[in-house]
């Protein structure tokens, strides 16, 4: 059964409330100030996307012109330890820090999935910027970034526009 077809039978779920990143959202209530704590884990984050070089501009040009295993390297070790952490999970039933349980939904498979992957692909290899590392980027002084930030933002927005008119 398909998730518009509950929609209509059960009025509970609203339209695509389960095709959506936040499907594992903390229910909890806590005070503004909690959220701090991910403010200090993107600065850490940033700090050594930069140590790293992951953000320059130059290792991106020199994995997409197959000329260096550094950006595959850390690609490959984030893909490998995200697996390990998600078998890890799920064998010992690992919860949150506030006691919740955590949930994996199974994805299903579609073509957007290709167009999207091939378009993001392509303004990463033009641009030398993913829209993780962006902040990091301009915090370090490539203030030319900010135009694939504006970029991104629009993209984003044209997106969620036309959503429901593109083939899922």
């Amino acid at each position: 059964m398909k998730i518009k077809d509950i929609n209509k039978e059960s009025g509970e779920f609203q339209q695509r409330a389960l095709d959506t990143v936040c499907v594992n959202e903390s229910h909890l209530n806590h005070p503004w100030w909690y959220n701090l704590k991910y403010v200090f884990v993107g600065i850490l984050f940033g700090i050594v996307f930069v140590k790293a070089e992951i953000i320059s501009w130059f290792r991106i040009q020199e994995m997409f012109r197959l000329e260096s295993f550094h950006m595959y390297g850390i690609i490959g070790s984030a893909i490998a330890v995200g697996m390990l952490s998600i078998f890890l999970i799920k064998k010992f039933n690992v919860k949150t820090i506030y006691g919740e349980e955590v949930e994996f939904h199974p994805k299903t498979f579609n073509k957007g999935q290709i167009f999207g992957g091939l378009l993001f692909g392509l303004g990463w290899a033009m641009t030398g910027a993913c829209p993780g590392p962006l902040f990091a980027q301009i915090g370090t002084g490539t203030t030319v970034i900010i135009v694939s930030l504006l970029s991104a933002l629009a993209g984003t927005w044209v997106y969620g526009y036309f959503r429901d008119k593109l083939p899922h």
